[in-house]
């Protein structure tokens, strides 16, 4: 992927979104925080969703898009292309998650019996919905190319997990918070399903924690832009229009700065994916 040089001269400021809760509710988020990154950036902006995170990366990378909202594993990528992470999500104290495998309640499953199931993923460079849980797998002596029927990449948790509960799928991976909160893999599908949906699937195995989503800035945004930029979600919590962003847009409870090349250790978890 090749890095355009800065040209902080585009009138119009584009942040982008990944799909990977599906197309219906980034498509609402957009409008959320388009209207609300104009106001605090004083010029236009336009929110667009990407269709996987690969092309996610490949818009910050190339300058198409200025900056993002992206999964740890984009973060991890464009970091090391140069490009800075300006902030990343706390929730319930925490800068990390982990990842979940799951099943239909009652199916049985277990990691010793996983040979011949089918797997529904979310994407490649989705941390828990595929590089966690598949690195466990890996370690745990679980190869899923010969263990599983097949894999498909349903684009979106929802979709995965759905694939699950209408019997397309036999496992599907969901991010859910430390254990450290003493919360369960239900709190990861409820927020993607529902309220309740957490019944519906049995735990198989947690993973280890990996960093939380950030905002990455492409290296064509001027330096006093991101400056703004990094203030401006820093300071979310503070206003009740920023605290609804927080919950509906990005699923946090505040942001912090995020430390320099802190996605390093992803790549490792990328290669066991391998």
């Amino acid at each position: 992927m090749s890095v355009n040089s800065p040209n902080p001269t585009r009138a119009v400021f584009r942040f982008a979104l990944p799909p990977s809760l599906g197309s219906e509710r980034a498509r609402e988020r957009a409008e959320q925080l388009g209207a609300f990154l104009q106001n605090a950036l004083g010029k236009p902006v336009e929110v667009s969703v990407a269709s996987s995170y690969e092309v996610l990366a490949k818009e910050l990378l190339s300058g198409k898009a200025d900056a993002a909202w992206a999964p740890p594993f984009v973060c991890a990528r464009t970091e090391a292309m140069g490009v800075r992470v300006l902030v990343r999500g706390v929730r319930l104290g925490m800068s990390s998650y982990r990842a979940a495998l799951v099943c239909r309640s009652g199916k049985g499953l277990t990691l010793e019996r996983l040979k011949g199931v089918t797997a529904a993923w979310v994407d490649r460079d989705a941390v828990a919905g595929y590089l966690l849980p598949v690195a466990y797998l890996k370690a745990q002596g679980v190869e899923p190319p010969r263990a599983f029927t097949a894999q498909h990449f349903t684009g979106s948790y929802r979709g995965a997990l759905e694939a699950v509960l209408d019997g397309t799928a036999d496992v599907a991976g969901v991010f859910c918070p430390p254990a450290s909160t003493g919360l369960t893999y239900t709190a990861g599908v409820e927020k993607v399903l529902g309220k309740g949906a957490g019944d519906k699937f049995d735990l198989i195995a947690y993973t280890e924690e990996a960093p939380n989503d950030g905002v990455p800035v492409s290296m064509n945004v001027a330096p006093p832009v991101a400056k703004v930029l990094e203030s401006t979600f820093l300071e979310l919590e503070s206003s009740p229009e920023g605290q609804a962003l927080l919950k509906d847009v990005f699923s946090a409870d505040r942001f912090e700065p995020a430390p320099r090349m802190g996605y390093r250790a992803l790549y490792r978890v990328a290669l066991a994916s391998l």
